[in-house]
């Protein structure tokens, strides 16, 4: 099975494996050869995968969305992704730094919604000052 896994700027992961976990919403899920074709949204989590031989690999991603199709080949397309052998590193290190980073996003958000409401009230109030009484 082939598992290839993208981020904006480059393919970090390309490789047969024999088997996929990953994890959305709903939790951890696996994935062997001949599964059926599936779509989902993924969490940020760790994706791991087995070679043929067993041997283990890593890959750390933020949110994205998983396609397996033809049932030998999974793809997932992420904002950010990085590889590595040490799970304990990844979980620890990349992990938490993704977290940080999407409660940066959401604070930059409220932010600027609450800049763009302040801006809104602010048109409001210039206008109602302008504006001749109705009737008048």
């Amino acid at each position: 099975m082939k598992l290839r896994i993208t981020d904006p700027l480059q393919i970090v992961v390309d490789r047969d494996v024999a088997s996929v976990r990953a994890e959305d919403a709903s939790g951890s899920f696996g994935i062997l050869p001949g599964h059926a074709d599936f779509l989902t949204a993924l969490d940020i989590s760790v994706v791991s995968w087995r070679d043929a031989v067993g041997t283990p690999g890593y890959c750390a991603v933020r949110n994205g969305i998983l396609r397996v199709s033809g049932g030998d080949s999974v793809a997932i397309a992420t904002r950010e992704a990085h590889a590595g052998d040490d799970l304990d590193q990844l979980e620890a290190v990349v992990l938490a730094g993704y977290r940080r980073h999407v409660e940066t996003e959401r604070s930059e958000r409220a932010a600027a919604a609450k800049l763009r409401m302040q801006a809104i009230r602010r048109m409001v109030a210039a206008l109602d000052g302008r504006l001749p009484e109705v009737g008048a």
